[in-house]
This record gives C-alpha cells, sequence and structure tokens, in this order.
C-alpha cells in the first residue's frame, strides 16, 4: 500500500507543547520527519492573519491540528464561551489557511465527547449526531463536531486529503494537573498525590464513581496519528481508543495504589458524574493494523513519576511523607 505521508515530510504540529502535540512531536521526530512548531507567544491560531501568514512562510507537507482549548468537568463549566468561541477559531483559521497553501495532508483532532450522551456502546463513528450531547462539555464538544463537518467539507468540496480522530480519555507525560482545569486522571494522581502528602484519612471524590471510562496513553495516540497520516484518506472520522474501559471507582483504586496512598476513597454523589459511559468502538482503527500498547497501570506509574520529576517543589512529598 502506498503511503499518504512520504518520509522524511515537513509537519506543522498545532500545539507542539500541548499533551498530544508533544506526543505526537517526539513520534514525528523519531521516525525522521522535520517537525514544525510555533508556541502560543509565537503565534496566536486565534488570529487569522497571523495564522495565515505563518502557514504560506512554512509550506508544510503535512498538518496535525492538536492545539485546542480543553478541561474537565469544572472547567468547562465555568469558561463555556472560551471552550466554544477559542475552538471555533483556531480551527477554522488553520484549517482553511493549510488549504490556502496547498498543504497536502491534514489530520483533525477531536474528542469523544462529540457522541450523544446515551449513544449506544461501544460508540461507533456513525452515532454522531444521533441523540442529546452530555450537557457538562457541549460547548467544547460542538466546537469538535464542526472541525470535523469542516474537514469534510474540504474533502467534499476540494477533494482535499483531510482527515478526523477522535481520541478517547488522553493521559500520559505533559498532562495539566492543575485540580481546576485538569481532566480526571490527573487530576486523581494530584489529589491522591497531596493527600499522601498531608496524611488524609481520606480522598472524597466528584459523583457516584460508576461512570465507566476509557484511557489511551498519549504515545499510543501519537503512534495511532502516525498510522492515520500514512494509510487513512476516508470521510469518516476515526475512533482512537483501546476498546476497554472501567469505573472511576476502579481508576481511583489503581491510582491510590500508584501513588501510594493508604487512606480510604469516598464520593460525593451530590456532584455530577458526568456522561454514564463512553467506551469508543475502535474496529476501524484496528483495521489499520494499529493495536495500543501501553497498559493502563504502567501508564499511570510512568505519568506519575514524570509528573514527580517536574512538579514544583511545594507539591512534592515533605520529608515525614517520606517515611
Amino acid at each position: 500500500m502506498e503511503e499518504l505521508l512520504a518520509t522524511p515530510a515537513r509537519v506543522y504540529v498545532a500545539g507542539h507543547r500541548g499533551l498530544v502535540g508533544s506526543a505526537v512531536t517526539r513520534r514525528l521526530r523519531a521516525d525522521g520527519h522535520e517537525v514544525l512548531a510555533r508556541t502560543r507567544s509565537e503565534l496566536d491560531l486565534r488570529d487569522p492573519t497571523a495564522t495565515a501568514a505563518y502557514l504560506r512562510d512554512a509550506r508544510p507537507d503535512a498538518v496535525v491540528l492538536g492545539a485546542a482549548k480543553v478541561g474537565g468537568i469544572m472547567a468547562n463549566s465555568t469558561y463555556p464561551v472560551q471552550f466554544i468561541e477559542d475552538n471555533l477559531r483556531i480551527q477554522l483559521n488553520v484549517i482553511s489557511a493549510a488549504h490556502a497553501v496547498g498543504v497536502r495532508r491534514l489530520l483533525f483532532l477531536g474528542s469523544s465527547c462529540i457522541y450523544p450522551r446515551l449513544a449506544p456502546q461501544p460508540i461507533r463513528e456513525e452515532a454522531l449526531l444521533s441523540g442529546p450531547l452530555e450537557a457538562t462539555n457541549q460547548p467544547y464538544a460542538l466546537a469538535k463536531i464542526a472541525g470535523i463537518v469542516q474537514v469534510q467539507s474540504y474533502r467534499q468540496q476540494y477533494g482535499a486529503s483531510y482527515i478526523s480522530a477522535m481520541p478517547t480519555n488522553l493521559y500520559g507525560p505533559g498532562d495539566n494537573f492543575d485540580l481546576e482545569s485538569s481532566h480526571v486522571l490527573p487530576a486523581l494522581v494530584r489529589r491522591f498525590h497531596e493527600a499522601k502528602r498531608d496524611r488524609l484519612d481520606e480522598v472524597v471524590l466528584w459523583g457516584s464513581g460508576t461512570p465507566r471510562r476509557e484511557f489511551l496513553h498519549v504515545d499510543d495516540l501519537a503512534d495511532a496519528c502516525v498510522t492515520l497520516l500514512r494509510r487513512y484518506d476516508g470521510d469518516e472520522p476515526v475512533n482512537v481508543g483501546r476498546g476497554e474501559d472501567l469505573t472511576i471507582r476502579e481508576l481511583a483504586e489503581i491510582v491510590r495504589e500508584v501513588v501510594g496512598f493508604e487512606g480510604r476513597i469516598g464520593f460525593d454523589p451530590t456532584k455530577p458524574d458526568g456522561t454514564p459511559r463512553k467506551l469508543l468502538d475502535v474496529s476501524r482503527m484496528t483495521a489499520l493494523g494499529w493495536r495500543p500498547r501501553i497498559g493502563l497501570r504502567d501508564g499511570i506509574a510512568a505519568t506519575y513519576a514524570s509528573w514527580l520529576s517536574s512538579a514544583e517543589p511545594e507539591t512534592l512529598p515533605g520529608p515525614a511523607a517520606r517515611v
């Protein structure tokens, strides 16, 4: 099969410092590609003029659009305007500018939150727009759905070789561990770490603990992105995940064990649970010959170690907590 992305290629990774972008950057460089990148201070992707000028000068062979405003339930609930407007602007600007300068390949990275709240499990790509979204992240989800439709529109109208991938919940080195804006897994790591440091007897988590979630290490996603760039050129988005899920309670128990917190886990059912279950059907991805390689517990342990090595001193265990 002829590969759709030649090696070496010049690839612009939008959002190269983020969780996804940094992993994709590592993988592309390891494969011999030249990665083009700009920091947020160097290039504001919400600015259409600046974005168009950069891509006109850079002339990449391919673009991976991983830049986005992301966050957990609290962040989505607090800043819905930014979650819809910033993401819409970034997508519109990057995709339209890429087409204008003749970029041959583009991969748009969405999110599994695009699917209806009560979609049949595991969720197939055909479930898109088949029912109401989860209210707690609707602005972000709608922005990502718009990105998918934009990619499909460029394919339909111009024959552009642009594609979309919908990753499941991601984690790994470089994740956001801020408790007010992080996703569930890094938030659990930090909560249990600080509880261990402070010798607490219990950690109380939001919700009932019963929702089921799927988690994929970001380095596995990066491998999937390269596979898609090389082998996939279809109209429909492609789910990327493990095809396995677990409850939030089960996840919390794994994180507690990895961190070494010996106290109790409690739950506050007055807080929102979010979508009851979100497991992706990944058969379209596995048909391309791709499989995830990093186990959940091993991935969490590596992520925790990576965070500890880069965390601020006040977040680390004190001398007493190390005993």
